[in-house]
């Protein structure tokens, strides 16, 4: 059966002396992996659209249960080009890619992850404020994958709270946290900057002029929090910390 669909590579891996396994996430089957036949022979415009990052309308062939399906036609949509060549930059869109993969299943449609992807890659294009971006859209993955951390009141009483405990992903007040070591503090401005960050438009970011200490607190805790989720550290932060500056 030929279905067709949207989709933004997000790796490829190698499969013989030609072909790849392409894995993207799709607009309509959440992150989709297929088998292209042959990219790497010649130089093409079909190999061209499986660069990572190149958002393309697709069509791949496959029995409705085929773990593997053929991708038999890509065309580009949108390269992202500029993203790919500066190394830094692409290093740092490479953590939202690993993300991606981590939160987002596998045949299952997730459209806001989709467009939050596509929107967070545009407005990073437009030179905003990288770490920005970043942190926005930790927060908003998390939040369609249902791990987003509870930091606007005490997970357990509703009540106020300003610590944060990673074993409960959430903040909890002085009384239920039953005198436990908090694992971060978190300041007012930081929660109330989190809401903020969870109802706006990466396109309308640039609105924002957060304090300058709130994206490195809050980036802080939800990293930590992704952390202990996904019980390893991202490869690509890993990978970021040897970079010369």
């Amino acid at each position: 059966m030929l279905k067709r669909t949207e989709g933004i590579v997000l790796k490829t891996n190698p499969f013989g002396e030609a072909d790849l396994i392409v894995t993207c996430l799709s607009k309509d089957y959440g992150i989709l992996k297929t088998f292209a036949k042959s990219p790497r022979k010649i130089k093409s415009r079909f190999g061209s659209s499986l660069e990572p990052l190149t958002h393309s309308k697709i069509s791949f062939w496959g029995k409705e249960d085929a773990a593997l399906p053929r991708l038999v036609q890509s065309d580009i949509i949108y390269t992202f080009h500029s993203l790919r060549s500066d190394f830094r930059c692409f290093l740092r869109v490479s953590e939202l890619v690993e993300l991606t993969l981590c939160f987002v299943p596998e045949r299952d449609a997730s459209r806001h992850a989709y467009h939050l992807l596509i929107n967070t890659l545009r407005t990073i294009e437009d030179d905003r404020d990288m770490d920005l971006l970043i942190l926005y859209y930790k927060l908003n993955l998390l939040n369609i994958a249902g791990f987003s951390p509870k930091l606007d009141n005490c997970g357990r009483c509703g009540k106020s709270g300003d610590a944060f405990y990673l074993s409960h992903g959430s903040v909890l007040c002085e009384r239920c946290s039953d005198g436990t070591e908090p694992s971060f503090r978190i300041s007012k401005g930081a929660i109330s900057f989190s809401s903020t960050l969870l109802g706006w438009s990466p396109l309308k970011l640039n609105r924002i002029r957060p304090a300058r200490f709130l994206i490195p607190e809050l980036t802080k805790i939800t990293d930590a929090h992704i952390k202990y989720v996904v019980e390893k550290n991202l490869r690509t932060r890993s990978f970021r910390v040897f970079q010369p500056l």
